[in-house]
């Protein structure tokens, strides 16, 4: 190649190199706005700061073993009626040293994919020797304990249990950590500030349901403390989780929203 022509490719080179680099790039795709909680939504903590929040679906100890997907804060959003209600069932128990303690409270629907997503993986049993030791993970649909849509995602159910006060510390999760069953006696099992209910939250097994009779004694004092307040303040009960509370009326008895749980989905909400 000639030296005028080596310059000129050379030259035609440099500048489209210099073109591509200095071009200004194309505006990233926006994704599709988060969906925000209808007025009638509140933050519990809004309501009453007194009530504990432990939202075990933010961290990775629940039965999946991961953090859930839309819980981006670990904070109990409801509808207001039924943070009103919590907060007089609250007054009550404070008055006779308990306090509540909130599990989980609105769920948005991407959680509940989560979930199912999760139940249909049958090769995933990471959590299976604390949350579900009893059934085996192709029941887990036929036995109801996960569903396609749930009570929480229409924003009026919470799962919540009783704390004596003072209320005690309770340590982190640590994952990889040796998993006990989650109807061990309470010493044995994971450590929890509750007062003894017979078992953890989230415990696959029939020991969990409300009336079963073998809980006795001062576990069933504790379940009927439980649900005593909670239906005097116009929360039902779901008689097979002792810790799962439906406020009735229902603001959206057929709605089912999928806004994450986030401060940001309250943005703008009246104070």
């Amino acid at each position: 190649m000639k030296p005028t022509s080596l310059i000129r490719a050379f030259t035609v080179a440099a500048v489209t190199a210099l073109a591509l680099t200095s071009a200004p790039a194309l505006p990233p795709a926006h994704a599709k706005p988060d969906p925000k909680a209808p007025d009638e939504f509140v933050a519990l903590r809004d309501v009453d700061p007194t009530i504990l929040q432990e939202i075990r679906y933010t961290t990775p100890h629940n039965f999946v073993g991961e953090p859930i997907d839309g819980y981006r804060k670990p904070m109990c959003i409801l509808t207001e009626p039924a943070a009103e209600a919590l907060h007089e069932a609250q007054r009550e128990l404070l008055r006779r040293g308990y306090s509540l303690k909130v599990y989980d409270c609105y769920r948005p629907q991407r959680a509940v994919d989560h979930f199912v997503r999760w139940a249909k993986d049958l090769d995933d049993e990471r959590m299976k020797p604390e949350f579900y030791p009893r059934v085996d993970k192709s029941r887990l649909f036929a036995d109801g304990y996960i569903a396609e849509k749930s009570g929480h995602s229409r924003g009026s159910t919470v799962d919540l249990t009783v704390v004596r006060l003072p209320a005690l510390p309770t340590r982190p999760y640590v994952p990889g950590e040796p998993l006990v069953a989650c109807y061990a006696p309470q010493d044995e099992r994971f450590p929890d500030n509750s007062v003894d209910m017979g078992t953890g939250f989230d415990c696959f097994d029939t020991l969990s349901h409300t009336d079963d009779p073998r809980v006795t004694g001062a576990q069933r004092a504790n379940r009927d403390l439980l649900r005593g307040v909670l239906a005097g303040r116009g929360f039902v009960n779901l008689p097979e989780e002792w810790w799962h509370f439906t406020y009735k009326p229902e603001l959206f008895p057929d709605t089912y929203f999928d806004f994450p749980v986030s401060r940001r989905s309250l943005s703008g909400h009246r104070a």
